[in-house]
């Protein structure tokens, strides 16, 4: 078999669900029935209509390779603090005990209001770092962090009201979120890589929803119901996004966060732009709330804000380190 081998994703794998009449409240019911059959399933879906404007999308990626195309001394000025903001180096990331360190290298920023101010209350929340060789980034970076934000909104009032929950359900503490969003560069990889060696290694997303905006360069790879691995490649005018374990644990299992992947084997860089959306420290995660006696799973209550510590803590090595930028 190939270094790192995936099948062609047959058509009904990861289905393409246009959002416009949920945004627009023209016909909610019919996109919130076909997100929660969706989720039910790989828990990954193609969003079309999601209302990202191109030149922001085209903006984004523009500054973002500039930035990734600095040398590493430029690059420190902005290293990763231990709020979890700024740039984290190749190999500053490991998605398993036994996987070897990841080949991409980020830069990470959350939500700031226009006097730049971030707020203190937790540790995964903290001023934002941007690079002075780059004056474009914060202007740039927050607008494509508020589209795809609303974008999250959207979704979960969509996911909310197919479990036949209010539609806003998942979003009544999400003045404060705990949000991130980041650039994820990959360099190019081939098989003298090793079979190990991954630009992401094998993972599911630690928090609630993941939406992600491809370039078309491809590389991302998804389990499919029988545990193989299939591709999930970019679709013209689509975000993919997926659910992750917080969203799996709080509906009591009945959604799915499944394992994925990139191998970037393309032989030219690749860039996505990501949204992590997560609401406030302090919200808890309780299937009982969503299920009932109904529960699919029945796991301890704990806040959004405990989870997503226990999870860093085991995936960025910086957390453990003590020389790390406050």
């Amino acid at each position: 078999m190939a270094y790192a081998s995936a099948r062609a994703m047959q058509p009904d794998a990861i289905p393409v669900i246009d959002i416009t009449s949920l945004r627009d409240g023209s016909d909610p019911t019919e996109v919130a029935t076909a997100l929660h059959a969706a989720s039910q399933g790989l828990g990954f879906i193609y969003i079309k209509g999601h209302g990202i404007p191109e030149p922001v999308i085209r903006a984004a990626r523009a500054t973002a390779l500039q930035f990734f195309a600095a040398n590493a001394d430029e690059k420190s000025a902005v290293r990763v603090s231990n709020k979890h903001r700024g740039w984290l180096a190749p190999g500053a990331a490991k998605m398993g005990d036994d996987a070897k360190t990841d080949l991409k290298e980020s830069f990470i920023w959350g939500y700031q209001d226009a006097a730049g101010h971030t707020g203190e209350d937790h540790a995964l929340r903290g001023a934002n770092q941007w690079p002075s060789f780059v004056p474009t980034m914060r202007p740039v970076a927050m607008e494509y962090f508020s589209y795809a934000h609303h974008v999250a909104f959207d979704l979960m009032r969509g996911f909310a009201m197919g479990l036949n929950l209010p539609a806003d359900f998942f979003l009544t503490s999400c003045d404060r979120p705990l949000s991130r969003a980041s650039f994820v560069y990959y360099p190019t990889q081939d098989e003298s890589c090793g079979e190990e060696q991954f630009g992401v290694a094998p993972h599911t997303d630690f928090g609630v929803l993941t939406v992600l905006c491809q370039d078309n360069t491809g590389g991302l790879q998804v389990t499919d119901i029988n545990g193989d691995w299939i591709h999930a490649p970019p679709i013209e005018g689509t975000l993919i996004v997926n659910v992750g374990d917080l969203l799996s644990r709080w509906t009591g299992g009945a959604y799915k966060s499944t394992p994925h992947r990139v191998i970037n084997s393309s032989g030219r860089e690749r860039l996505s732009l990501v949204l992590a959306f997560d609401p406030n420290p302090e919200t808890l995660i309780d299937p009982a709330a969503v299920h009932g006696d109904q529960t699919v799973e029945h796991t301890d209550v704990i806040s959004c804000g405990d989870y997503l510590l226990q999870r860093f803590a085991k995936a960025f090595a910086y957390r453990n380190q003590t020389n790390t930028k406050t």
